[in-house]
């Protein structure tokens, strides 16, 4: 009698075990849900993705609404990357203050002051988590590249 009980009760708890594993990549499949805010249909990326509270950015380069880079240099470039992640983080249903981390691609490291004067200014307190890193190469032969995440104030 008491082995039968064991069964059963191992059996209940590895149904139990077994429904929930199967129904995580169901609740997770709908939770996911693509912005676009560029307009370009030919990048086989999306602009943001937001997975639960959670929202990736993609890195936005220092583009105008014609998917141009902006005169001017690091500094404009910059501004222009952070203006396109807000876009994104607007059209997501974020603010500024839900960015958590942040990864900022620089084509040369020696323009880290210029543009980290532009970033200071553009991003309010408490600063998001930051890793800067220079690239061999950027897409466009941009100065700057920005990605972001944010996460939804509850």
């Amino acid at each position: 009698m008491k082995m039968l009980r064991r069964s059963w009760t191992l059996a209940i708890f590895l149904t139990g075990v077994v429904a929930l594993f199967l129904s995580v990549p169901v609740s997770l499949a709908q939770e996911h849900k693509a912005i676009s805010v560029s307009g370009n249909k030919n990048l086989p990326f999306s602009d943001g993705i937001v997975a639960g509270n959670t929202l990736y950015v993609a890195g936005q380069e220092g583009t105008d609404e014609q998917s141009k880079l902006v005169a001017g240099g690091i500094a404009a470039e910059t501004k222009a990357a952070l203006d396109n992640i807000q876009k994104v983080i607007k059209a997501a249903g974020f603010e500024l203050r839900d960015i958590v981390s942040v990864t900022v691609y620089l084509a040369d490291i020696k323009e880290f002051g210029d543009m980290n004067k532009v970033y200071r200014e553009f991003m309010p307190d408490p600063k998001p988590a930051r890793a800067t890193i220079q690239a061999a190469a950027l897409v466009n032969n941009a100065r700057v590249e920005i990605a972001a995440i944010a996460v939804k104030q509850k």
